[in-house]
């Protein structure tokens, strides 16, 4: 049987939205639907009509996907965790008097950068409302936090004077925040791109 026009108008609807592999799932249940409808007796306008309510309109299947997507839950962690493991390296830096280290002017730019950067696109893809926009924002937000968790934890242990309990504490949050960054990350980078 043919696609149904409504049908085949919802899937372009799904395919501004998502990625392909997942506005085919969804418009072949879709489709799965209408036949239904129509072995029940229902016209082929009233099964495509009666599917589309039963699955709901396009945009709310989309924001589902979207609400469901590691990268847009990761966002959403990290951007609330953020400032209290931001507050305990400020803290353990300033109690270390971490401006006496050894680090260049450039390399502290740097992870001012990433950080502001990191930040940034983590935002951009709790906000975002297409998937893959969530899905490449939160992926490259997620990098950019793991690589600064990684380079304060080694950073500290090579160049604190001595490893005190606020530099234990920020490292130990960091470390968490670095776990569960790599479990989000392994889901993000398992997921079918297209």
């Amino acid at each position: 049987m043919a696609e149904h026009r409504l049908i085949a108008a919802y899937r372009n609807d799904l395919l501004v939205q998502l990625p392909v592999h997942l506005a085919d799932e969804v418009s072949g249940g879709l489709a799965d639907a209408h036949e239904n409808y129509v072995s029940q007796g229902l016209t082929p306008d009233q099964a495509a009509c009666a599917a589309i309510e039963e699955f709901g309109n396009a945009r709310r299947v989309a924001d589902a996907f979207r609400r469901a997507c590691p990268a847009w839950r990761a966002a959403r962690a990290l951007i609330v965790t953020g400032p209290v493991v931001g507050g305990l390296w400020a803290a353990a830096l300033i109690a270390d008097r971490a401006w006496d280290w050894p680090i260049p002017i450039a390399v502290r730019l740097l992870v001012g950068a990433i950080l502001a950067s990191s930040v940034l696109l983590l935002v951009a893809s709790a906000l975002a409302r297409r998937y893959q926009a969530v899905r490449r924002a939160g992926l490259a937000g997620c990098i950019g936090l793991a690589a600064l968790d990684a380079s304060m934890i080694t950073t500290a242990i090579l160049l604190a004077p001595s490893l005190r309990w606020l530099l234990v504490l920020a490292a130990s949050a960091s470390a968490v925040r670095l776990t569960f960054v790599a479990s989000g990350m392994r889901r993000l980078v398992s997921q079918p791109r297209s």
